[in-house]
């Protein structure tokens, strides 16, 4: 997992720093924009004002941010009231990349291949978001100004998920989403959920972001997210549109274009129906490979949009008042699609959306406490114990968040820390987009939260939380004990990867006779994805020939 996330942070780090030889000197045209400097009142620690625009963190541990204006001064309320967050994100972010990345010999190895990454990636984001963007950057760091200038900077990090996305076989992203309607749910209407399996760390998630946005032009929407970010990866907006985005099967892209989040973003801000969201995705130049699960409280519906650099399909249900979306495509346009047969083929994608259509089977009728149980699943096909952590699971225990979306009363619920472990949060758009948000001076529906998952508590969980503190003692070229190999295990024994590990530790100390007894074992198990098992498979063999 460490290489992997070196690569992608190392290739990340790349991208910003050497994309900026051709278009250092853009900046968008903000001239025709009023602006007012924000002068933040500090009421505590935890809650900031500006006039009409505040940040507060709830119980719960949830940054809340409201903000409103054109498209400048969003951008620069925005900043200026999550600075410190802000900032605190991308320290974390680059600290990980000088972390696993020390060598700045090695951080110039690949200019040469990719200065000229991100040379377009202005030219297909709108002038208003540039803007936007912009005065967000106004209240970045200059730590990092060597990297790339403050926009350009936050610019290119809007393409980070994209990036994360496109690495799917470096195992970054895993998202699950449903829908279900009509017969499916307690009282018939649209219900929506989704896992977000964007993992950078647990540092990067733990300053989780619910949005609030009125723009001076278009519809108000709610997102979540992490400070610094102005696109969306989980939102809904006033008319009830909602937005959710899953990993597909994508090439590393050479060039940026449009990163998904800033489509997804206008679709919330400008869509009122389905229709309406795939004219906008579809007019989008896009660079990965991506799933839009739309929901709609007009259209009574939902519809996956898949979109990819050569390709635009949407899949709606026949017959049905379900639509499942893991990360493999479903539409006519990619049905011979060679990279998403090879998903589906090889991925834990498709073994994810067979558990969610087993628990659709045994929940025949939703409802949002109903939804939460089954994001939180953290069991295989027909209750199989596969590991905690296992990135089959609906629930891998890495999310950033998971969010349940009911768009047809305006009802949103995001989950709290950690993981989507925590209680979920209700927020009714009904109110915080009207002049009760002023009276009530918040924006939570308290009374509607669900309650958090007991197995935070349990002593499995704890264990988990060990193992993995000590997944990392493997990496450090460290003699181990069989003391601790064992204890190791104990902690989390339906998982095959603890026996990998320990299969690699004995390997790489010649001690072949123990490798083998424990490759054997993590074939046994429910291996993540047919290259993790033909890993195992090939270490068994360079062992068995070591033994001759």
């Amino acid at each position: 997992m460490k290489n992997r996330i070196l690569l992608y942070l190392f290739f990340i780090l790349n991208v910003i720093s050497c994309g900026v030889s051709k278009s250092i000197h853009h900046v968008p045209e903000i001239g025709q924009y009023s602006l007012e400097i924000p002068k933040i009142n500090k009421v505590n620690d935890s809650t900031f004002s500006f006039k009409q625009n505040y940040l507060t963190k709830n119980k719960q541990q949830l940054w809340e941010l409201y903000i409103q204006g054109n498209p400048l001064q969003l951008g620069y309320n925005n900043g200026a009231l999550t600075q410190s967050l802000m900032q605190n994100q991308e320290a974390i972010f680059f600290s990980k990349v000088e972390g696993f990345v020390p060598s700045k010999f090695k951080q110039k190895l690949l200019n040469g291949f990719l200065k000229w990454y991100n040379r377009k990636m202005y030219l297909n984001i709108r002038e208003d978001y540039q803007t936007e963007i912009y005065g967000l950057s106004q209240y970045s760091s200059d730590k990092y100004n060597f990297i790339a200038p403050k926009y350009l900077r936050s610019l290119y990090l809007h393409g980070a998920h994209d990036i994360g996305h496109a690495m799917q076989d470096l195992a970054m992203v895993g998202c699950s989403s449903l829908a279900v309607w009509n017969e499916n749910t307690d009282d018939g209407e649209l219900l929506i959920g989704r896992n977000f399996d964007f993992y950078v760390g647990d540092e990067f998630a733990k300053n989780k972001l619910v949005e609030f946005v009125e723009p001076e032009n278009g519809i108000p929407y709610m997102s979540v997210s992490w400070p610094g970010m102005i696109g969306v990866v989980s939102g809904m907006n006033k008319e009830g549109i909602t937005v959710t985005i899953n990993a597909g099967k994508s090439k590393i892209p050479m060039t940026a274009k449009t990163p998904i989040s800033l489509v997804t973003r206008e679709i919330l801000q400008f869509a009122k129906n389905i229709d309406e969201a795939i004219a906008i995705a579809k007019k989008r130049k896009v660079f990965v490979s991506e799933s839009i699960l739309v929901g709609s409280s007009n259209d009574k519906n939902a519809v996956i949009i898949e979109v990819s650099p050569d390709d635009f399909g949407v899949y709606k249900v026949q017959n049905s008042s379900q639509l499942v979306c893991t990360n493999h495509f479903q539409s006519e346009a990619y049905k011979d699609d060679e990279r998403n047969l090879k998903q589906i083929a090889e991925s834990h994608s498709e073994y994810r959306y067979e558990k969610l259509q087993e628990l659709l089977e045994e929940n025949p009728k939703l409802n949002p406490e109903k939804m939460a149980s089954i994001l939180r699943d953290r069991s295989g096909l027909k209750g199989e114990k596969i590991g905690y952590g296992n990135e089959k699971a609906l629930n891998q225990l890495l999310a950033h968040h998971a969010v349940i979306f009911s768009p047809e009363k305006r009802l949103v619920w995001v989950s709290s820390n950690p993981y989507q472990l925590g209680e979920f949060v209700c927020y009714d758009l009904n109110k915080i987009f009207s002049d009760e948000r002023l009276k009530t001076g918040g924006f939570a529906t308290s009374n509607l939260n669900i309650a958090k998952d007991s197995f935070v508590d349990s002593q499995e969980f704890k264990n988990y939380e060990e193992f993995k503190k000590l997944s990392s003692q493997f990496d450090a070229n460290k003699i181990l004990s069989d003391e601790f190999i064992n204890h190791y295990q104990t902690l989390n024994p339906d998982f095959w990867f603890v026996y990998y590990q320990a299969g690699k530790y004995y390997f790489n100390q010649k001690d072949y006779q123990k490798a083998k007894i424990e490759f054997e074992k993590a074939l046994k198990k429910q291996i993540t994805t047919v290259p993790d098992k033909g890993n195992v498979e090939k270490y068994l063999k360079k062992t068995l020939r070591k033994l001759k």
